[in-house]
């Protein structure tokens, strides 16, 4: 089945792409802080708002992309609530062992997970890596080196990938794959692993003297063929996430989903 990635470009899209990766850091920190249950519930909505509202894919694709996500918060809420401790108990049978705390924590746990899936999410979906390291360039100052290496490694590696599917049909056709085994193990990852390094390391050497004849190594003044600037958008991004976790804080201490107010185990 084809899929279709396509998208519309939101106000997301036209974000200072420094200034969107320092925010979710933080944001990342700050989630980190968090053990408020009510908390964190909240927290994950605004976040949600924004990733089905304002990345610009269709709701179809967006799910698709919250599947592996969804069941990463399955596991790792269910696994904590089973196995948890806590003072009330809810229900024990063998090894599992339900209490209050232990299903609060799990709850937590798995929402911190989700809210940091969203935001890495609506940040890889709405940042293109090559504005991203120009940014870095202009605002961070990173050394140009540096950003277009990285640049040229994240462009190499559609090519790699084909390569390597080229190598896997003349080897399926040698019998190579077909083998079984330790040996036949062994056979396949010399034959993979030998002409892929020897051609990285050709394109490597051609690459780097590419940019050495080009000036890429002193630390003369380089112009930039897209100019990264700020706008009122980069605004609107940063008072959002004030916004959501000022109505977060307010609802967890008057309108609580529920009672307990720290999710950690003191005993």
């Amino acid at each position: 089945m084809q899929m279709d990635f396509s998208y519309r470009e939101t106000w997301l899209h036209k974000i200072n792409p420094s200034l969107k990766l320092l925010v979710v850091v933080i944001l990342f920190i700050h989630i980190l802080s968090i053990n408020n249950i009510n908390f964190i519930i909240t927290y994950t909505v605004g976040a949600l708002v924004l990733y089905m509202c304002c990345t610009g894919h269709s709701s179809k694709n967006l799910f698709l992309i919250s599947i592996p996500f969804l069941f990463i918060f399955l596991t790792s809420s269910t696994s904590m609530i089973f196995f948890g401790k806590g003072d009330v108990t809810w229900f024990k049978w063998g090894l599992i062992d339900i209490t209050e705390e232990s299903f609060f924590r799990g709850l937590h746990l798995g929402f911190r997970g989700i809210l940091f899936a969203i935001l890495g999410i609506v940040f890889s979906l709405t940042t293109r890596p090559v504005l991203l390291f120009y940014s870095l360039m202009q605002q961070v100052k990173l050394k140009p080196k540096f950003a277009y290496s990285f640049m040229a490694a994240v462009r190499l590696i559609p090519i790699i990938v084909e390569e390597m599917q080229t190598l896997r049909y003349a080897l399926k056709v040698r019998g190579v794959e077909g083998q079984k085994g330790i040996l036949g193990f062994y056979n396949k990852l010399t034959a993979y692993s030998i002409p892929l390094l020897s051609q990285s390391i050709r394109r490597a050497h051609r690459i780097a003297v590419a940019m050495e004849a080009k000036r890429f190594s002193d630390s003369t003044y380089r112009t930039y063929y897209y100019k990264i600037g700020f706008s009122k958008f980069d605004v609107l991004f940063v008072l959002y996430f004030i916004l959501v976790i000022v109505v977060s804080y307010f609802t967890s201490i008057y309108l609580p989903y529920f009672s307990i107010q720290d999710v950690r185990y003191f005993n």
